[in-house]
């Protein structure tokens, strides 16, 4: 497979570049890919910009990973229009340059995530619920409608709903340690909305998973087979570090520390992996505490 990867230089796109066998890492210059990656072959592209269809030269699938992360940054307008630039606009410039080539890649594997399903309680939520209605949703939606207009033009389209990701060297994980270290950890809110997570190994898994075998297109959530509420989340991180977790921190604290970002931290997300289990995929780490033992080893 030779393999094609925009947003290389980060969190998940690192792993996954040291999974390919012949990875191309695409970014905006190839000193900083290289700093970040080593000696891989580099190809540049601005996703401001339109792209040249010789990007895909020689390229079969593409594992498109760019887009503004949420977690930077308290959102206002401006910085909202930046989230949804970087995922809706980019995706249709890359897929524009796809479908113009004289020899395709055949395979698009895109990002998008379970905030495509908005708040939703306690409800199960496979891939053919529903999608929400607060802004997230309403990105992913759209995210979503340009990476699966390729399919018209005969590539076969698979966007992976990624939950929460822990991995040890970037993501959400390495700034939740910080205060469970200190023994000043706590649920968020109440603790009953659900999270739903994934290993990082997993998510590249299963990100590879889809992309080489041919059963699998459309959405896939990206999470783990068992979501946890946030209070068992945080009792299993706690019991995991040996500290305790006496700390929580409530609504209108968060809401007053993150503004508006607050809503999807407490948002409940209850989400089912279905379709990559029906298609086999095997988890690596199916279970929270054999995640986090993995995760907090020396």
């Amino acid at each position: 497979m030779k393999a094609l990867v925009t947003g290389s230089t980060g969190f998940v796109g690192t792993h996954l570049i040291r999974r390919l066998d012949h990875p191309i890492a695409v970014g905006r210059s190839q000193e900083k890919i290289r700093q970040r990656l080593g000696e891989v072959e580099a190809r540049i592209w601005n996703p401001g910009q339109n792209v040249d269809p010789a990007l895909f030269t020689g390229v079969d699938t593409v594992f498109h990973l760019a887009g503004e992360s949420v977690f930077q940054g308290r959102w206002n307008p401006a910085r909202k229009a930046e989230i949804r630039k970087s995922r809706v606009e980019t995706t249709r410039r890359l897929v524009d340059g796809m479908v113009a080539c004289s020899n395709p890649p055949k395979t698009l594997v895109c990002s998008s995530a379970i905030g495509f399903y908005g708040d939703r309680g306690a409800e199960e939520l496979n891939e053919a619920a529903a999608s929400g209605h607060d802004f997230l949703a309403e990105v992913c939606a759209a995210w979503e409608q340009e990476a699966l207009r390729a399919q018209g033009f005969g590539i076969r389209v698979v966007c992976v709903r990624t939950g929460v990701v822990l991995g040890k060297d970037g993501g959400a994980f390495p700034q939740m340690l910080l205060p469970f270290r200190m023994g000043l950890g706590g649920r968020l809110g109440n603790g009953r909305q659900y999270m739903s997570w994934i290993h990082i190994d997993d998510l590249v898994g299963i990100m590879l998973y889809a992309a080489t075998h041919d059963s699998v297109n459309g959405p896939v959530n990206g999470t783990a087979p068992e979501a946890v509420t946030n209070s068992e989340f945080t009792r299993v991180l706690a019991s995991t570090l040996h500290r305790p977790a006496l700390f929580p921190v409530p609504r209108c604290v968060l809401r007053l520390a993150v503004g508006e970002f607050a809503t999807v931290l407490l948002a409940s997300q209850r989400v089912v992996p279905e379709k990559i289990s029906q298609a086999g995929y095997q988890f690596v780490y199916p279970d929270l505490k054999k995640a986090m033992a993995n995760l907090l080893s020396p």
